[in-house]
C-alpha cells in the first residue's frame, strides 16, 4: 500500500503551526530537510510541501490525499471532492471588505458600481450576489491594501488578522465576508481509508489536550470532600487510596486557564504534593 500523502504549507502563517501539530501527533518533520516530498516511513506517510493555495487542487488531482489549508482557501477553490476532517484552531482571520476612511462607503449597499480588489474573487462574487449588489471585482494577489491608494480600486476585500495593516493604509472595515481558520481536509476518495481515521484521531487528541493539564495531589480524608468540590475536571476526578490510611491521591484533568485560581484554594483546603503536568493526547 502506498504511503498516505499529506500536503502541508511550505511557507506562510500556517506553515509553522502545521509542522508543530503534526510533530505532536506523532509525525516528526526533519528540521533541515529541504526536499519537497519527505517520506516518514515509520508512520506510513509522505509530506508534500506546497503553496497553500495549491493544496485543494493537489488533493482533487490525486497528487495528495490529505492537506492543511485555510478555510478561506477552501471556500475560494470550492469543496467539491473534498471534506473537512478537523478545524485546527490556528490561523484565525477574516476575509473583510475595507474602504478608505473618507470614501463615504459604510455598508454593502454602498459597494454598487464600485471597483473591489481581492484575492478571493469567487467568495466575494457569491457575497455580492447574495446581497444583490453589482460591483466590478478585480483579482489581485499581493499588496491589496494599496489598491485604493494607487487608484486600482475603490474598495478591497482582503484577509485581516489584527487590522493594523488596514489602519496604516487609511482603511476601515465595512463588513466581514468570511471567518476562517486552518482546517485539515481530505479528498473524498480516501474518506473511508483507515489511515485517514487514524490521522484524524491523533490530531483531534492533540488539539483536545493542548488547553488541558493533568493535576495530581494528596488530600487528607478530612478535607477530601472540600478539595473535590474545588475541581472542575473533564470528568469526575479519580480518587485513589494511599499507603497512609488517612490520605487519598486525587487526579483530575483541568483547564490550564483555571490553574491560577485553583492552586491556592486547593492548598488552603489541605491539599499537598500538588503536581501539574502537560497532556500530549486526550480523547474525551
Amino acid at each position: 500500500m502506498s504511503a498516505l500523502r499529506i500536503a502541508v504549507p511550505s511557507k506562510g502563517r500556517l506553515a509553522e503551526p502545521t509542522r508543530h501539530l503534526l510533530a505532536d501527533a506523532g509525525i516528526p518533520i526533519p528540521g533541515d530537510d529541504r526536499r519537497l516530498l519527505v517520506p516518514v516511513e515509520a508512520q506510513g506517510v509522505e509530506l508534500l510541501y506546497a503553496r497553500t493555495d495549491d493544496i485543494p487542487t493537489l488533493l482533487r488531482d490525486g497528487a495528495a490525499d490529505v492537506g492543511v489549508v485555510g478555510g478561506n482557501q477552501l471556500a475560494e477553490h470550492g469543496d467539491a471532492g473534498l471534506g473537512v476532517l478537523v478545524a485546527l484552531g490556528f490561523g484565525a482571520c477574516t476575509l473583510s471588505l475595507a474602504a478608505p476612511v473618507d470614501a463615504g462607503i459604510a455598508t454593502a449597499d454602498d459597494l454598487a458600481g464600485r471597483r473591489i480588489a481581492t484575492s478571493h474573487p469567487h467568495v466575494l462574487q457569491a457575497y455580492l450576489a447574495e446581497r444583490g449588489v453589482a460591483a466590478d471585482v478585480t483579482t489581485l494577489s499581493g499588496s491589496i491594501e494599496l489598491a485604493p491608494t494607487i487608484g486600482a480600486a475603490d474598495v478591497i476585500c482582503d484577509l485581516v488578522s489584527t487590522g493594523e495593516t488596514l489602519r496604516q493604509n487609511g482603511l476601515r472595515i465595512i463588513d466581514t465576508v468570511l471567518r476562517s481558520e486552518a482546517v485539515l481536509i481530505a479528498a473524498d476518495r480516501v474518506a473511508d481509508d483507515d489511515r485517514v481515521a487514524v490521522l484524524r484521531t491523533a490530531v483531534e487528541s492533540v488539539l483536545a489536550a493542548r488547553p488541558k493539564r493533568y493535576l495530581m495531589l494528596n488530600a487528607p480524608d478530612a478535607a477530601l470532600e472540600r478539595i473535590l468540590a474545588l475541581l472542575p475536571g473533564l470528568d469526575a476526578p479519580t480518587v485513589l487510596p494511599l499507603a497512609r490510611e488517612d490520605m487519598h491521591a486525587v487526579h483530575a484533568v483541568v483547564d490550564a486557564a483555571d490553574l491560577p485560581r485553583l492552586l491556592h484554594p486547593l492548598k488552603e483546603a489541605g491539599a499537598s504534593g500538588l503536581l501539574v503536568v502537560p497532556i500530549e493526547h486526550l480523547i474525551p
